[in-house]
């Protein structure tokens, strides 16, 4: 039998690239409850558990658009794990195309056979950390919200490897630690390859490297504007070219909280999101949750080395937990007590989670609980009600151990700014501290620091110019660095593309010499932008660009770019494309 990685391999051999068109291809599921199979249907069914559509509209607009429903049935004839068996399956037939040429992409490089001694032992990790899971859930997941959606997630991971594979579909908890499973992990690998390091990893952090840390994902922003009667929450994607093959998304499930209690179902059980071909979270992250959440972070990062010493494999990967947030958390609160639970310490972030359900047009008073902030690291994770830091000028200071979860009220701080920038420097003075950029501030100056980098100084700038949504794209699509002083550095030339809230690193000189990498010339930029609003929210609809920025500089174009030879299989050539709404009420659309 064929393993998944074999698979993947095999279908690029056979692969001929289609001519990319709107039409929207759908899929249903049937399941035999006597029989307990599943099976993909291409015309309709009057009684199925899963049906998905998929419009790859890539060549268009830069993105495809995935819809996957499931359904519980009558009397819950369908239960949970069939529901997400059968979603992850229906997407795995369906984006068979898509998922090869992403893993050509983006894939093909991890721990290729034979393992190296470094793989074996990520491998040995991950298999510990999945036998982990997998004791938990036996345990805990009838009685335990949490652990049973985290089994609801690998039995949807373990639908999609088989529903890529072709394998016959019967539920399952078999995953395949380097298949299609790896993208599951997503950042969580990033860091283990920090503490794992393989041939193929560019670093490892072993004492603090400007590359490393000095190396973002994302910049966000969330604005409210003067008149109160509107606040717009915006994340950029900062990411390799390679990964540009990307999918916007919508789930919608019919799920139980936990099995015990049949008549509470999970308040997130739709979810629309930026994300990638198979991959079963945003990754980006980006989502609007129909409990009123919306979550989004910036990396952060981390370049103390002896923070590794947290990261063990009992626990559970983000990516898990930010999805098992998102379907049970109904305030910001609750959402940053779930991702807290078995906090792995890999992919470390700052989680941005806006409760749309308070914020009332026109009100100028704050209400508690409409922005949380939570950040992470190995071992420590601190979280806050940072509604104030929109309402008034205040701070609280918040001191946890490792291990440890503090949760402390800032109320009025939102408003007096009436803006939050992320752009991954660590916002809360511990993890700042304990993340190791003291040391990256003393050996290299302001770039590293929270006030003064680039970003922070351009928000600060730019932001209360934010009066409408045109202005508010405007600014997440902004790099001038060539003629903005705040892009300027101790460079030659003296400026990166880097320092912008949408980064261009291509476009700085291969032949330029800069302080430390992050700085230079590299296949890395702001990939695509999204945003919502007040109304897009209330139909958890977003507006979303993709590609790099090209309002004042050139547009990416791979045939003319010095990557030219990087892996971008399913690409468009020239990425030049307009602003679409994600409509979640009708994602085809």
């Amino acid at each position: 039998m064929a393993t998944t990685r074999q698979a993947f391999q095999i279908f690029l051999v056979l692969l001929v690239l289609p001519c990319i068109t709107a039409t929207v291809t759908k899929l249903w599921v049937v399941y035999d409850t006597k029989n307990e199979k599943f099976q993909v249907q291409e015309q309709p069914q009057t009684d199925y558990v899963a049906v998905a559509s998929l419009a790859n509209t890539i060549n268009q607009t830069g993105w495809a658009k995935l819809d996957v429903t499931t359904y519980a049935g009558p009397k819950r004839k369908y239960n949970d794990s069939i529901q997400a068996y059968a979603a992850g399956f229906v997407e795995g037939h369906l984006t068979r195309s898509l998922m090869t040429m992403h893993w050509a992409n983006t894939g093909a490089w991890v721990c290729p056979e034979p393992l190296s001694k470094q793989c074996m032992q990520l491998k040995r990790f991950l298999k510990k950390n999945m036998d982990w899971m997998l004791q938990n859930i036996k345990v805990s997941s009838s009685s335990s919200p949490f652990w049973h959606h985290v089994r609801l997630f690998l039995e949807q991971s373990a639908g999609l490897q088989d529903g890529y594979a072709g394998m016959p579909g019967k539920l399952n908890l078999d995953i395949e630690i380097f298949g299609v499973f790896i993208w599951q992990l997503g950042g969580d690998f990033e860091t283990l390859l920090q503490v794992f390091p393989t041939p193929s990893s560019d670093q490892n952090i072993k004492a603090p490297d400007p590359w490393a840390a000095g190396i973002g994902h994302c910049s966000a922003l969330l604005r409210l504007l003067p008149d109160y009667s509107d606040l717009y929450v915006a994340q950029d994607t900062w990411s390799d070219f390679s990964s540009m093959l990307k999918v916007l998304k919508r789930y919608s499930f019919e799920m139980l909280k936990y099995p015990a209690d049949t008549s509470t179902p999970a308040p997130g059980n739709t979810i629309t999101f930026s994300s990638y071909p198979g991959v079963l979270f945003s990754g980006d992250d980006f989502y609007t949750i129909s409990s009123g959440l919306l979550t989004q972070e910036t990396t952060i990062g981390y370049s103390n080395s002896s923070l590794n010493q947290y990261i063990k494999p009992t626990s559970v990967m983000e990516g898990i937990r930010t999805m098992v947030a998102n379907r049970l958390a109904a305030s910001g609160r609750e959402w940053a007590q779930i991702f807290s639970l078995s906090n792995s310490g890999t992919y470390n972030n700052e989680w941005m989670v806006v409760d749309y359900k308070l914020f009332e047009p026109g009100r100028k008073e704050p209400v508690m609980g409409l922005f949380t902030l939570l950040e992470q690291i190995p071992g420590t994770i601190i979280y806050e009600d940072m509604t104030q830091y929109l309402y008034k000028n205040m701070y609280y200071g918040s001191y946890n151990t490792p291990g440890t979860i503090v949760y402390d009220d800032l109320t009025h701080i939102l408003y007096k700014n009436m803006y939050f920038g992320s752009y991954n420097h660590a916002y809360f003075p511990e993890i700042f501290n304990k993340s190791g950029q003291p040391a990256l501030v003393a050996k290299y100056g302001d770039w590293f620091t929270y006030e003064r980098t680039p970003r922070a100084l351009i928000f600060k700038r730019d932001a209360p110019k934010v009066k409408d949504l045109t202005a508010m794209i405007k600014l997440m699509r902004y790099n001038n660095f060539k003629h903005d002083p705040l892009s300027r550095c101790n460079c030659t030339p003296p400026y990166s593309g880097e320092n912008a809230i949408a980064a261009r690193c291509d476009l700085n000189p291969a032949n330029g010499t800069y302080p430390f990498g992050a700085l230079g010339h590299r296949p890395h930029a702001a990939t695509d932008m999204k945003v919502t609003t007040f109304e897009l929210f209330k139909s958890q609809s977003f507006q979303a660009q993709s590609g790099p920025p090209f309002d004042d500089v050139p547009a990416f174009q791979w045939s003319t770019s010095s990557f030219k030879d990087n892996s971008h299989v399913g690409h468009p050539d020239l990425w030049k494309f307009p602003v679409i709404t994600f409509n979640g009420s009708n994602p085809m659309q």
